[in-house]
């Protein structure tokens, strides 16, 4: 009587080892989606960073030579000498180039304000994604370790509850993967 009781217990006991063990697969996978969000999102905010300082810094130099353009505007009309005048215009006209160049680059438009501009909201966007994905892996982990520990504690103490509740978690962890994944967006909570 005692041999029947055993392999049903055996056979509980294979049943949670193989469920540990897929909980423990989409652990691996969710931990390893996590690290590559997370590189994604360092990477994807340095590049944002540096884009928009590299804006800065063309907008600054593009200021400063339209301000000097608009000061040689004001000294021109002291002048009297036509010489002196041709050599300001000449002088403004080259500070307007200037201006204008760093606006619109012809040579390289990837580098012009609005450009460079665009490439930064592009690469905060992508950041702002891997974060919402990071977000979700982190918490699929979470739910898979606890579903873990509740499937290995069934299996010691024999109470069915808790590998009932451990394959809830692994549900809602596995969805919270896919969801990281598919469409990180898609759960307004998160983010």
């Amino acid at each position: 009587m005692a041999e029947p009781l055993e392999d049903a217990v055996d056979a509980d006991d294979k049943r949670i080892a193989l469920l540990i063990a897929i909980l423990a697969l989409f652990l691996a996978l969710g931990e390893a989606g996590a690290k590559n969000a997370e590189h994604k999102a360092t990477d994807l905010n340095i590049e944002a960073s540096d884009l928009y300082n590299f804006y800065q810094a063309k907008k600054l130099r593009s200021t400063l030579a339209e301000t000097a353009a608009q000061s040689l505007e004001a000294e021109r009309a002291a002048v009297s000498d036509s010489q002196a005048q041709a050599v300001i215009d000449k002088q403004i006209a080259a500070f307007q180039a200037t201006v204008a160049k760093f606006e619109k680059d012809p040579k390289s438009p990837e580098d012009s304000l609005d450009a460079i501009q665009e490439r930064a909201k592009a690469a905060t966007e992508g950041r702002e994604l891997y974060n919402r994905k990071l977000e979700h892996f982190e918490y699929a982990s979470g739910a898979l370790q606890i579903a873990v520990v509740l499937a290995s504690a069934a299996i010691i103490t024999g109470v069915a509850s808790l590998a009932w509740l451990a394959g809830g978690l692994g549900l809602l962890g596995a969805a919270l993967w896919a969801f990281g994944y598919l469409a990180p967006a898609a759960l307004p909570f998160f983010g």
